[in-house]
This record gives C-alpha cells, structure tokens and sequence, in this order.
C-alpha cells in the first residue's frame, strides 16, 4: 500500500519578502498540494519569529479550507497551553461546519516561540497541559464528565463530524499522553531526528479510545528535492544557516541563498550544520521518497508529513512537485 503524504507547513519568510507574501505562498502551496495529490495540509503556529508568518493557523485555516475541495486541511499544530480549551474547541467547530469531514486539529505543548511570548501570552503552565486536553475533547464530543464545572456548556455550532484531533510531539512525554488519551500521534523527526523509541512507545502503550481504535503515526521530515542531488545540496544552505541563527538566537528570515553561500564556518558550526543535516530527507525526488519510506518503516508509520524551506518560494513548489510525482501522488482534476 502506497504511503499517503502530506505537507506541513512553516508559512516561511524569506530574505527580501514580506510576512503576508509568505502568507500569500502559503495559500498558493495549498492550491497546489490539492492538486498534485497530497493527502493532508497542515498550518504550523510560531510567535514573533521574524522567519515565520503564521501566529495564528486557525484564522489561516478557514481560507485554505475555502481554498481547497478535498484534501484534509488542519493546524499542525494549535500550542494549547496559549489558550482556553472552550475556545479552541469553538474555532475547530466553526472550521468543521465551514468544510465538515476535513479538518484537523493538532495540538502540542510547545511555546513555539521565547519565554517571553509565553509570559505576554499569559499562557498556562506546563503541567496543566494534559487536563486541557482532556478539557478539548470534552468540549468538541459533548462528552465532559457529569462533575466537571463545565459539562453543561455546548462548544458552537454543534454537529454530527467532530474535526479530527491528533497530538503532536517530539519526546516520549508526548507519546505516552498521546497512547495514554488514544490519540494520534504526529511525530516531529524534523525536531527530534530519529528517534525511534518515541513512536515505539507510543505504539506500546497505546489504549484504544473512541477517537482511534488504534495507534496511528504520522512521521513530519525536512524534506528537500531538486532535480539534482548538486542542486538540492545548494539550496540547502539557506536551512543550514538558518538553523545556525536560530540556535545562537539570531532572529531572521530565512537567508538568501547568497547569504548562505558567501558565509564562512568556522569548524564548529560546521559540525552542527552535519548534525542538522542527519534530519533532513535530501536530494532528488526518487531520493527523498527512498529516505522517507525508509523512516516511516522504522517508524511504522501509516503517513509522512514533509516540510521544505527553500531560497525561493518557485523551488519549494517545485520540490513538493518533484516529490509528488516520486511518491506516484495521484493528481486531482480540477472541475470544469
């Protein structure tokens, strides 16, 4: 059986563009996503990150909904802890009744951003990130138990399809919530890299739920394609230096590829641009997809969500194209 194949999306801002040009690609890339044949399209959420647009991917969502006809479309994810659970659970009902039986909600605990966005946020403590979980599901099943203060309030506009809820993560504390709740699990490897222990646990521990009866995995990769192996290598360097500026907390956008091209590194970031590089799938399309087919097994994946960062937003279409024809994608006809 094929593996489907999804994208995930940064909404990226590149050196010598503005946040709502990337905004605009960002729609113009799920156009095209739908009609290539991808099976999902998921929005990521960063706060004042200068290299990346989208602090808000449910607003995002409503008009990739609208934009799209078929393909499953949803966050990837909403960071819960900024927010009140009733009122993720209004918005994803809303999106539900706008494009029912496609919508996604994922949902990690991450900050997505510095401590101090989480301060001006006023976000909610770590530790409390498991009962607003539990909050959120409650509140788009209209299933809160008899005790709870809230179980008499009905998440609008109420409907028969719920949107469907995955839990994200990197580590294994996200994987044992997920198995642990019944939830499906997406698992960062852009993040994290292999580590296949968290996917193992996650599939060890998993109780079934009327969510998922059982567990299912999405592995999220780098991904970069070009039409050769040399090509993918030089845009590549715009992600290294990226990387690097972000870890030295250097914020951004996404370099040019001159920029990346005309830095000098000394041996040190040399050494973590090598380390970077064992998370990203590169190459050629028929590359990429040998690369991904081989973590999804180790993985035991049922799909891969792939992520590119590119110079330039034409080469990050054209590698989601390449990497769609590598992958046999099965190209939506547009209506006549």
């Amino acid at each position: 059986m094929a593996l489907p194949v999804g994208i995930l999306d940064q909404s990226p801002v590149l050196a010598g563009t503005s946040p709502r040009e990337a905004v605009l690609a960002t729609i113009a890339l799920a156009r095209e996503a739908e009609r290539l044949g991808y099976a999902r399209y998921w929005l990521a959420e960063h706060h004042a990150m200068r290299g990346l647009a989208d602090p808000a991917p449910e607003i995002l969502l409503a008009r990739i909904a609208a934009e799209t006809t078929s393909m499953r479309v949803g966050t990837g994810g909403v960071l819960l802890p900024h927010y009140a659970a009733l009122k993720v659970a209004e918005q994803f009902r809303m999106l539900e009744a706008l494009a029912p039986g496609r919508i996604d909600l994922g949902i990690g605990r991450a900050p997505g951003g510095s401590q101090r966005v989480s301060m001006a946020l006023e976000s909610a403590e770590i530790r409390d990130f498991p009962r607003q979980v539990l909050d959120l599901l409650g509140f788009l099943d209209g299933a809160l138990p008899e005790q709870h203060p809230f179980a008499k309030l009905i998440a609008m506009p109420s409907g028969d399809s719920s949107p469907e809820v995955w839990l994200l993560g990197s580590s294994d504390y996200s994987a044992s919530l997920a198995a642990q709740l019944g939830l499906p699990f997406a698992f960062a490897h852009f993040i994290s890299g292999d580590a296949t222990e968290v996917t193992r646990t996650y599939r060890r521990h998993f109780q079934p739920s009327a969510r998922a009866g059982e567990p299912r995995v999405i592995l999220c990769v780098a991904a970069l394609a070009a039409e050769t192996v040399e090509e993918a290598e030089r845009f590549a360097a715009t992600i290294d230096l990226w990387r690097l500026r972000i870890r030295r907390g250097i914020d951004l956008p996404v370099p040019s590829l001159r920029d990346a091209q005309e830095y000098r590194y000394d041996e040190h970031e040399r050494e973590e641009i090598a380390y970077n590089r064992r998370r990203l799938a590169l190459g050629t399309g028929r590359g990429v997809r040998e690369r991904v087919e081989t973590l999804a097994g180790a993985h035991e994946a049922d799909e891969a969500m792939l992520l590119t960062i590119t110079p330039d937003y034409a080469s990050r279409a054209h590698s989601y194209e390449l990497l769609a024809t590598a992958f046999a994608l099965a190209p939506v006809l547009s209506e006549v």
